[in-house]
């Protein structure tokens, strides 16, 4: 069955009627373990009920969460955001600390309940500072049966990537955040995860299909996925499946996601590398003791002898990765049309009066409210909800108008590369500039940019703009909420790379009203009224 005839199969299936949906209901307490995944050095991680790597969660979509986090952290709050989600309808379980939340304090818990009407593949983690890279991390795969059905595969696989770094995220973010390091060098990490591990070999069959889903659920590098002598297609990027696209090496940002077909080998002689490898283009510093590349192997057979590494898969600066701009949705959707409003934001790192690099959008760097923004759109009066100063200074707020295509243009006066992430959507990614020696400023106008934008572009929830470089995105204001767009590099987010976008604030109390009766789940109060700001960079108003 050609790919047109099961798309056509699938719409039939959509107006058959409602599929069976499930209640998952979780409970988990997440404490301090120490465990040594990289097998150099034992740590504190933060595990689920005593267990780490943390449950991967799968679902059918139309299936409601119920998940029921306790903190038993003892000295840190926590929190959870499910990476990709839209939270259509319940943004305040979007679970952003101090936008869409208070954090839960230690000894307290929070129940986040919702329903899923998206499928593919996401992750949830923490959202609370830097957190996450202290291992609260896990994978979600949504299963859609109409949508996966245009796939012909025999397995489906997930695969987390991530960097790994011996010290806690609160040694690292002080390491980071200091007059000793003017010019805001990131930590470097000690190492590369495959599945939470190193040295992993995945078992496979000969002349069989495999469905493999990647995560980067890193906190900093960029990483390079290829398989010795295995081609690949690429099927989805971000929970949006794609038109099947022919490749040999992908490339995962921080909080990307890339799905492929991979097709064994009819008859292996060997077990074959997958080389994985860190962009170390965006290191300031590499260590010599580094390994920028892991190898880790397809397993045919435990007969079989693991293939030797070959000299080209340490040659990182020859590396050609697919070009995700150019991926089509397999449900095609026309390009938005001009904006209706435009968010233009340069990025830009400096150091302020403290000694301490900070990152600014458009010379605001990002402070927390010491009242969640939820909050205050939710109790301010009408007038006030809609004025972007009652948010709190340096939060960088823009009030957005129902259902209008918004533009956000975001020129990178920075030489890094920055992966950003903009809660409660899927964007269009219009244009993606290469990087540039000096930073070049987004100009329609300018035909010597060369910018062509596709009739049905690509679409996803974290995209990267290259160093001096520019991005342009585009989405359409449908999904009341508190929303967070940020830069995914968490140390970049804590020196403040981060707007807030107010969506529809008035359909937000609607909503709020007609779902739960215009309160607030009592869990949701009851940590706000627990919580004290330990953050002397709280926003100065709200």
């Amino acid at each position: 069955m050609n790919l047109i005839s099961n798309l056509q199969l699938v719409v039939i299936f959509l107006l058959i009627g409602p599929i069976e949906c499930k209640l998952h209901t979780f409970y988990y307490s997440a404490t301090w373990i120490n465990a040594n995944p990289d097998g150099l050095k034992e740590r504190p991680i933060i595990s689920f009920n005593g267990t780490w790597p943390l449950p991967a969660l799968e679902f059918e979509k139309g299936d409601t969460v119920n998940l029921y986090l306790h903190n038993g952290l003892e000295n840190k709050s926590t929190s959870l955001h499910f990476h990709g989600l839209f939270q259509n309808g319940t943004t305040w379980m979007d679970g952003a600390e101090m936008l869409s939340q208070c954090p839960i304090p230690p000894g307290e818990s929070f129940l986040y309940n919702f329903t899923l009407d998206q499928s593919g593949t996401y992750w949830y983690h923490s959202h609370s500072g830097s957190q996450y890279s202290d291992g609260l991390r896990g994978s979600v795969v949504i299963h859609d049966k109409e949508i996966e059905s245009l796939y012909d595969y025999d397995e489906d696989l997930t695969v987390t990537l991530s960097d790994w770094y011996h010290d806690e995220s609160d040694i690292l973010v002080k390491k980071q955040l200091t007059r000793y390091n003017p010019t805001g060098a990131e930590p470097v990490p000690q190492n590369l995860l495959f599945m939470d591990k190193r040295d992993v070999s995945i078992n496979v069959e000969k002349n069989q299909t495999y469905l493999m889903r990647f995560i980067n659920m890193g906190i900093m590098v960029s990483q390079f996925i290829s398989f010795e002598d295995h081609d690949f297609q690429i099927v989805e990027i971000d929970g949006v499946f794609v038109k099947p696209q022919r490749a040999s090496m992908i490339y995962l940002a921080v909080g990307q996601r890339v799905s492929i077909l991979l097709k064994t080998k009819n008859d292996p002689s060997k077990n074959y590398a997958i080389i994985q490898a860190m962009d170390t283009a965006m290191l300031d510093v590499q260590p010599d003791d580094l390994q920028v590349v892991s190898i880790n192997y397809l397993s045919y057979s435990k007969d079989f002898e693991n293939s030797k590494p070959d000299k080209s898969y340490y040659d990182i600066d020859n590396y050609e990765p697919f070009d995700d701009f150019y991926l089509t949705p397999i449900i095609e959707t026309p390009i938005l049309t001009d904006p209706d409003y435009q968010i233009l934001v340069d990025v830009e790192m400096e150091n302020l009066g403290d000694g301490i690099n900070y990152a600014f959008f458009n010379n605001i760097s990002y402070k927390s409210p010491k009242v969640p923004s939820l909050l205050t759109a939710l109790s301010s009066p009408d007038d006030f909800t809609l004025n972007s100063k009652i948010y709190g200074s340096n939060t960088n707020s823009f009030i957005l108008n129902p259902d209008e295509v918004i533009e956000i243009v975001i020129n990178n006066k920075d030489d890094n590369k920055h992966p950003f992430h903009l809660h409660g959507h899927q964007f269009q990614t219009i244009y993606r500039s290469d990087k540039f020696e000096e930073p070049v400023t987004f100009d329609p106008n300018d035909k010597s940019q060369n910018n062509t934008a596709r009739d049905y572009p690509s679409s996803r929830d974290t995209d990267v703009v290259n160093g001096n470089g520019y991005l342009v995105i585009r989405f359409k204001s449908d999904n009341p909420g508190i929303w967070i767009f940020h830069c995914h590099l968490d140390f970049h987010l804590e020196q403040g790379l981060a707007l807030t976008i107010i969506e529809s604030p008035l359909e937000i109390k609607k909503q709020l009203h007609n779902s739960l009766d215009g309160k607030l789940p009592d869990d949701y109060l009851s940590i706000c009224l627990l919580y004290t700001s330990p953050s002397p960079r709280d926003s100065t108003s709200s």
